[in-house]
C-alpha cells in the first residue's frame, strides 16, 4: 500500500511561481491546521503563525522578504513566528513548516521556505509582539507550470548510517 506521507515527501520541490487561482478555504484551513497540529517540546507550542490572504498584503510581504519577493504573486502566505524566549522555539516552528509545506504539496500547492534572518520588518509591519521572532514566510499558492524535477541529493549511503557513523544501513 503506497505511503502519501513519504510520497509528499519524495516529490515536495521548491514552488516560487504561483498561477492567478485561490487556494480554496478547506485546503487554506489544512495547511495552517498543520501547523497547529505539530508536535512541539514538552507541548509548549512556542510560535503564532499569521495567514495573509489579501493581494495588498502579500505585496508588502514580497517587499519586505528579500529571497522571497514571490511571495507577491502568492495566494496566500503564513508568517511563522516563535517565541525569543524558547530553547526550542526554531526548531518547533521549523517543524510545523514543514508539516504545513507537506500537506499543501498533498493538496496540490506548491510553498517555499523565505527569510530565516532579518525579518523583523514582517514582525512590526504584520504587528507581531516583541516578544516573538518571525522565522519565516511561507508563501502558497498553485505552481504556475507543471513541477517536475529529480531531487539533486546526496547518495543515501552517503548520509544514513546504522547504529555508527559510517556503518552501511544495507
Amino acid at each position: 500500500m503506497p505511503n502519501q506521507v513519504f510520497e509528499a515527501a519524495r516529490t515536495i520541490m521548491a514552488v516560487r511561481e504561483y498561477q492567478d487561482k485561490e487556494v480554496p478555504e478547506d485546503a487554506i484551513r489544512r495547511i495552517v491546521g498543520a501547523a497547529h497540529l505539530t508536535a512541539s517540546a514538552a507541548n509548549r507550542q512556542p510560535w503564532h503563525f499569521v495567514l495573509v490572504r489579501k493581494r495588498d498584503a502579500l505585496r508588502k510581504l514580497g517587499s519586505l522578504v528579500r529571497t522571497g519577493p514571490y511571495t507577491a504573486n502568492a495566494a496566500a502566505a503564513v508568517i511563522v513566528a516563535y517565541e525569543k524566549g524558547s530553547k526550542s522555539g526554531v526548531s518547533d516552528a521549523s517543524r510545523a513548516i514543514q508539516s504545513m509545506m507537506l500537506v499543501a504539496w498533498g493538496d496540490g500547492v506548491g510553498s517555499n521556505w523565505t527569510g530565516l534572518t532579518g525579518l523583523e520588518n514582517v514582525r512590526q509591519e504584520f504587528g507581531l509582539p516583541d516578544t516573538y521572532d518571525v522565522l519565516a514566510v511561507i508563501p502558497f499558492g498553485y505552481p504556475k507550470r507543471k513541477v517536475i524535477g529529480k531531487k539533486k541529493r546526496n547518495p543515501f549511503d552517503q548520509v544514513v548510517s546504522a547504529e555508527r557513523f559510517g556503518s552501511p544501513l544495507g
